[in-house]
């Protein structure tokens, strides 16, 4: 048990890249997210978009609750804003994260004076893990380590959590491919929170727009906490349609997922055993920080990890564009990589 103190890093910094090796950005095919990059196609917007405030009653939250199978949601300017904010209005306990996980949760619980448990992989196999613990945090599927957990094991722990008044946070980001492990439709009970984002499976992280999933009460006291105006107007009109668009969603959903199974053959051609989720796999490796460098070397850009919890370090790669091209330049990358 310690309150965490590592700096917090991203994938999608593709300037440090950029710096260190000395190849310009165009140059880089960029590896470092879980971004689909096929996003959403932005449709045009109206000009009072830009031109008024954003308006709460847009039907933005009914829209994004039908969509995300939740009784109610709260847009909000990213998932990043609640992970900094809730944590404020929890009360103060021992709240569980994972060690090899987003970094961004143990800062944030540790500062608003909850006491950070770091937790390893291995404890999430463990019915009993919400024992002892006023709050859990689980990424699911957790990113970087592709560890997707059932909505049956989720509930039992929302269960012990609940009965002594604690609460159970999943930010389920990277769920869109595989709905049905969302627990959204249970995001009304008290003490169960859901984050959802439009930046990863949509492929619209820049602009800034998720979603919390709980219970009436939290999320009147998160929209007042945020103040006014959290979410930009042209953000919201693309939220909009993207998330009405269930024929874009049905067929991107295949289409990662075989994307997914031809980096999986990819990266097993080279020797290398990834876990594959569709927007990202998890490569654990004993020398993730050489074959890290070796693919910069050659122009590909991830996401190292060094050991955490028992965890082995590794690498994190996002999908490729749609393009024989940059297919073809990561198999000669990894080919060279593998031999250096």
């Amino acid at each position: 048990m310690r309150s965490p103190s590592a700096p917090i890093r991203h994938g999608g910094d593709l300037q440090a890249a950029v710096h260190r090796y000395g190849r310009p950005a165009s140059e880089w095919l960029d590896l470092s997210t879980g971004i689909n990059p096929s996003g959403y196609p932005v449709p045009p917007i109206p000009a009072e978009a830009w031109q008024r405030l954003p308006e709460d009653d847009d039907g933005l939250p009914d829209i994004a609750a039908l969509a995300l199978g939740a009784p109610r949601a709260l847009p909000v300017a990213g998932s990043q804003a609640a992970i900094r904010t809730l944590p404020q209005l929890l009360a103060r306990g021992r709240v569980g994260v994972a060690a090899m996980g987003y970094s961004e949760y143990a800062p944030a619980f540790a500062a608003a004076g909850h006491d950070v448990v770091l937790l390893g992989e291995s404890d999430f196999a463990h019915p009993s893990l919400a024992d002892g613990l006023d709050h859990l945090v689980v990424v699911n599927p957790n990113n970087p380590t592709g560890r997707l957990l059932s909505p049956q094991t989720l509930l039992a722990w929302y269960a012990a959590l609940a009965a002594r008044g604690g609460t159970l946070l999943v930010d389920e980001a990277f769920i869109d491919c595989a709905p049905e492990h969302s627990i959204a439709a249970h995001s009304g009970a008290r003490g169960l929170v859901v984050l959802r984002s439009l930046g990863k499976f949509y492929g619209l992280a820049g602009v800034r727009c998720g979603f919390v999933l709980g219970e009436p009460a939290l999320l009147d006291a998160l929209r007042e906490r945020l103040g006014h105006w959290t979410v930009s107007g042209p953000a919201r009109v693309i939220a909009r349609a993207a998330l009405a668009d269930t024929g874009w969603q049905a067929v991107n959903r295949e289409r990662l997922s075989a994307w997914a199974a031809r980096l999986c053959a990819l990266l097993a051609r080279h020797g290398l055993a990834a876990v594959m989720q569709p927007l990202f796999c998890w490569l654990p490796h004993a020398e993730a920080a050489g074959l890290h460098d070796a693919l910069a070397r050659h122009g590909i850009w991830t996401r190292r990890f060094d050991a955490a919890g028992d965890c082995p370090p590794g690498l994190r790669l996002g999908l490729p564009p749609d393009s024989p091209h940059a297919w073809q330049r990561l198999e000669a990358a990894l080919a060279a990589a593998m031999r250096a």
